[in-house]
């Protein structure tokens, strides 16, 4: 199974709106490793680790987030699972 790790900073109406929950939630559900915080510019920032399948539909569900989200932007780097 191919793995991967990203590094994903998320802008938009991202704070205060339960987006890092929501993204813990999903996350395990979809067995995917890493950490998830708010950033001082109003973004979030995560860390998303484990197969390649699974972060890349991470990756796809943070593009749209949890219902009182508003993402507007979403930049990805290739990153390692130790960040």
């Amino acid at each position: 199974m191919s793995e991967r790790a990203v590094l994903v900073r998320i802008r938009g109406r991202v704070q205060g709106v339960g987006y890092r929950d929501w993204t813990q939630r999903r996350a395990m559900e979809l067995g995917v490793d890493g950490w998830v915080r708010n950033v001082d510019d109003g973004s979030v920032e995560a860390l998303l680790a484990g197969a390649r399948v699974s972060v890349e539909r991470m990756v796809t569900e943070c593009r749209r987030g949890p219902p009182a989200a508003q993402v507007t932007a979403l930049e990805e780097e290739d990153a390692t699972a130790e960040g």
